[in-house]
């Protein structure tokens, strides 16, 4: 088996040849610390995790169901604020099978899909079924289609927003009745990563 410092190497490689978009991290599963998994990170900065930190639902996975330990390739995960990754997870196993280390890659491709729906809005509109307004069963899942809606009308994740393009999407919500559901407000904001006096303002505007 691989030791764990041949690993770190490797990961390490990895982050220097993608560059600073690239984060790799190493979890080493052999001490059955689920709390503090992490024990080698490049570019941590893309999903804000440092050493010590704690498992993914991937690795708690790996460790509660075997079965669940098959490589995982070129599939997509999303930071918590927005930002769109390329995701694989290999295993490293020891001499009786059983996962040791799990070698995590994951590459911030948001910038690329930026790139994309710039140049879509530049060709001219693409005639296809995904924009069609989604058929929702409940105030709730309205408002999270509408906040969905308003970020793709941005074209650009929160985390990339500057106030202007913030307020622009609010105005948004604002004209599609977002703001009678009640407590959306507090989403909305939360969501936007503003407060509740800032959301308001932004809603004055343009009045």
């Amino acid at each position: 088996m691989i030791s764990l410092d041949n690993l770190k190497e490797i990961a390490h490689s990895i982050a220097v040849q993608f560059g600073s978009n690239c984060e790799v991290v190493v979890h080493d599963l052999s001490e059955g610390k689920l709390d503090s998994s992490i024990v080698f990170i490049e570019n941590g900065h893309v999903s804000n995790r440092k050493v010590g930190d704690g498992p993914s639902h991937v690795v708690l996975d790996a460790v509660h169901d075997l079965s669940k330990t098959e490589d995982h390739l070129g599939y997509l995960t999303r930071t918590k604020d927005g930002r769109i990754l390329k995701s694989s997870t290999v295993y490293i196993r020891n001499d009786d099978g059983v996962p040791a280390y799990i070698l995590s890659i994951n590459y911030d491709i948001t910038g690329f899909m930026m790139t994309e729906n710039a140049l879509k809005a530049f060709i001219g509109p693409d005639e296809n079924d995904s924009d069609a307004e989604k058929i929702t069963n409940n105030v709730n899942d309205l408002l999270d289609d509408l906040i969905e809606r308003s970020v793709k009308k941005i074209g650009k994740p929160v985390a990339y927003m500057t106030k202007e393009e913030k307020t622009a999407a609010i105005q948004f919500l604002n004209d599609s009745g977002a703001f009678l559901i009640t407590k959306s407000g507090d989403k909305v904001s939360k969501y936007f990563g503003i407060s509740k006096y800032t959301l308001y303002s932004y809603i004055d505007v343009n009045k």
